[in-house]
């Protein structure tokens, strides 16, 4: 009887609207002998959806260092493990990165599944450049902040940012300083949920739109690289 061999599989999973998750990915999570989840209650409801009842494993940013070791252990005595974030796919500004360098170091085979990712679909329809980019992600909330955004200056290419609601304004202010207010943006948010809205114009005109209102949901922001002079 052959060897039951392990594997990592990263399953990414829908940013808001349940729909947006594949065949592929529903049969991956109802076969896993453990689903690893940001958050168990977050990704509970999903699986819940789907009726699919696997065993969930906490996995986070605050115990991936401590939990690595034990779950490459899992996968190497054969058991397959997927890695599921709260939404969007795995590693991508969320945990991952450790597990999957852990995994191939030990030669485990690393399976990634395609899917939903939040910046595609805001850069896609951002009307800025999308033959080029740079993925910036969360800047530091304090310290290197203001190095990071000053190393941008200069950036030819289109550039992402994730940023939470509560902080939007602020950030907005700040690309204005290091941009200028005339530079080219899009903000997106609540991507795929029923209240889903982009806008696009400037970053002063951008952040006028933002400060009249209360802003809840995930954020998408699109800027616009220096152009040539």
């Amino acid at each position: 009887m052959e060897e039951k061999k392990g594997k990592l599989i990263l399953v990414p999973t829908p940013i808001g609207n349940l729909e947006d998750i594949t065949l592929r990915a529903l049969r991956i999570l109802k076969e896993a002998d453990i689903i690893l989840a940001e958050d168990t209650r977050t990704s509970g409801h999903l699986l819940k959806h789907y009726e699919i009842n696997n065993r969930l494993q906490s996995y986070h940013i605050f115990n991936e260092h401590k939990a690595v070791e034990g779950i490459v252990n899992k996968i190497k005595e054969g058991q397959i493990v997927a890695l599921i974030s709260d939404a969007g796919t795995p590693s991508i500004s969320d945990p991952g990165f450790l597990l999957v360098r852990e995994s191939l170091k030990y030669g485990i085979e690393v399976e990634c599944l395609p899917g939903p990712t939040a910046f595609v679909p805001a850069l896609v329809k951002s009307g800025l450049p999308s033959d080029r980019f740079t993925f910036e992600g969360f800047l530091p909330h304090k310290k290197g902040r203001h190095t990071r955004l000053q190393s941008l200056i200069p950036e030819e290419r289109t550039m992402i940012f994730y940023e939470s609601p509560h902080r939007l304004l602020k950030t907005l202010e700040q690309f204005e300083e290091v941009f200028g207010s005339e530079r080219k943006a899009s903000v997106s948010r609540e991507l795929t949920k029923l209240y889903e809205e982009t806008v696009n114009g400037t970053l002063q005109e951008i952040k006028e739109h933002f400060s009249q209102k209360t802003v809840k949901g995930e954020i998408v922001m699109i800027v616009a690289g220096r152009e040539d002079e």
